[in-house]
């Protein structure tokens, strides 16, 4: 079996970890374009994306496929698909370019387009919403009404039906960042594993907040970065193989 990267950094940890353990197994990793049995998707770029579709012309299975990692970067989109879903999802209050917008009350200010170093911000009072515009006046953006959580985002991430998870400080929160082991209940892992035929993922990770009627979600990304979590990229790379058999 051959598999090819599409990636932003193919060494990451995740990724690193499944392809050895292929390696072991007498499977290839080939270089991006060469002939591949499977490909894994780890970027959101124009050229990566482009990369990706060649293959699916060909008739290559990509892992996420380029359309849902597409998709997925456009948070207006993942609002109304989750919704469209029956899934609980942090409802969106505005949109529109930062600095032409009023401070509409205490809100979750996020770029439209999801991707590295992008804006999340709470924006509690009207010096912090003009503080923002002043460093983001021609971002698009939407706004969420906040849920008030217990300060911990609930980071589950979802690997070919394997559930991994752990919460973190929430980046909305003061405070250095940490981390500290969490299981899913019933009702967010169901979430979660909904949220996979929902957005056309196999890999994929969920953000969520616990609300007054249960859990949120607040996000989801196409093939996150997965990390400090023990069996991922053995789920990983038994998706491969799996993929690679049908």
């Amino acid at each position: 079996m051959r598999l090819a990267l599409v990636a932003r950094e193919p060494d990451h940890p995740l990724l690193a970890g499944a392809r050895r353990l292929l390696q072991q197994e007498g499977h290839l990793t080939v270089g991006q374009d060469e002939p591949a049995d499977v490909v894994l998707l780890k970027a959101r770029d124009a050229q990566s994306l482009r990369r990706a579709e060649r293959y699916e012309q060909a008739g290559v299975p990509v892992l996420n496929s380029a359309a849902a990692t597409a998709r997925c970067q456009d948070r207006d989109w993942m609002e109304r698909t989750a919704r469209a879903a029956g899934l609980p999802f942090a409802p969106t209050t505005g949109r529109g370019v930062l600095g032409e917008l009023r401070w509409p009350g205490p809100v979750v200010v996020k770029s439209l387009r999801s991707r590295k170093a992008d804006l999340v911000a709470r924006a509690d009072t009207p010096e912090h919403w003009r503080e923002l515009a002043g460093r983001w006046p021609g971002e698009p953006v939407l706004t969420q009404r906040p849920v008030d959580g217990d300060g911990w985002d609930r980071k589950v991430w979802v690997v070919g039906g394997e559930v991994f998870a752990e919460q973190r400080r929430s980046e909305l929160a003061p405070g250095a960042p940490e981390r500290r082991p969490w299981t899913p209940d019933g009702r967010e892992r169901a979430l979660v594993l909904a949220a996979g035929p929902a957005f056309g993922l196999q890999v994929y990770g969920v953000d969520l907040l616990p609300g007054p009627d249960g859990p949120v979600a607040v996000d989801v990304n196409a093939f996150p970065g997965v990390r400090h979590q023990p069996g991922a990229p053995e789920a990983l790379a038994a998706l491969v193989l799996r993929t690679a058999r049908r």
